[in-house]
């Protein structure tokens, strides 16, 4: 009895690592921020500012695409200061300088929905890129890219596989570490936010799924 007793609460206790992590942690806030900077910086401003390091090409439109990227560094750089708030108590409450609901509680959804929205994409984006472009590599599928005039596809898929689409995923994986310790000091339920996981890890599993397919069977 005891035997069963003790295998049952080593049990839990290994089901309960990833909650005792997010809740306690809140580094992977401050290294997604720094995370989040650094691409914005040494990549999409560097692009903005007409960096060709890791574009093997020529663009169509090279206004259009240098000022795609400085607003991508400027969105980038700000959801990783967002994380941030997400671990701070300030986070939580309105600016005592808004007008009328100063000093109101933030409710927890307003946050969390675009964080996990958010976090979805990064890793689906990632995941399904990582896929796509070793398919790609290996002579399996066939993508054609736009808004090129000319391109080195082989050059432009390693810079994809081992740069820009592991970063999507490394950028998912924090913001949703971080997303799980502001749910969780947040008041919610432990078994709703088992609940919660088990779905939501399904629901970027899909999406990532019907990215993957969709990049196979329309670009190839």
């Amino acid at each position: 009895m005891n035997e069963k007793t003790n295998n049952l609460n080593a049990q839990s206790e290994r089901f309960n690592a990833f909650e005792r992590l997010t809740k306690n942690a809140v580094w992977p806030a401050y290294l997604g921020c720094i995370w989040a900077v650094m691409y914005a910086v040494f990549v999409r401003f560097y692009q903005a500012a007409g960096g060709t390091l890791g574009l093997p090409g020529q663009f169509e439109d090279p206004k259009g695409v240098y000022m795609g990227s400085y607003m991508a560094g400027v969105l980038i750089m700000t959801c990783g200061f967002i994380l941030i708030a997400l671990v701070k108590p300030w986070g939580r409450i309105v600016p005592t300088w808004v007008p009328v609901i100063g000093r109101r509680s933030i409710h927890r959804l307003i946050i969390l929905i675009p964080t996990l929205a958010c976090t979805a994409y990064l890793i689906a984006h990632g995941i399904s890129g990582i896929i796509t472009k070793a398919l790609l590599l290996a002579g399996v599928i066939t993508i054609h890219f736009t808004g090129w005039i000319s391109l080195d596809v082989h050059s432009l898929a390693l810079w994809d596989l081992l740069f820009y689409e592991p970063w999507f995923v490394i950028m998912g994986i924090l913001s949703g570490l971080t997303a799980a310790h502001f749910t969780q000091t947040s008041g919610i339920s432990l078994a709703a936010f088992r609940r919660s996981l088990v779905t939501y890890i399904i629901f970027v599993f899909l999406l990532t799924m019907f990215c993957t397919f969709s990049i196979i069977f329309k670009l190839s």
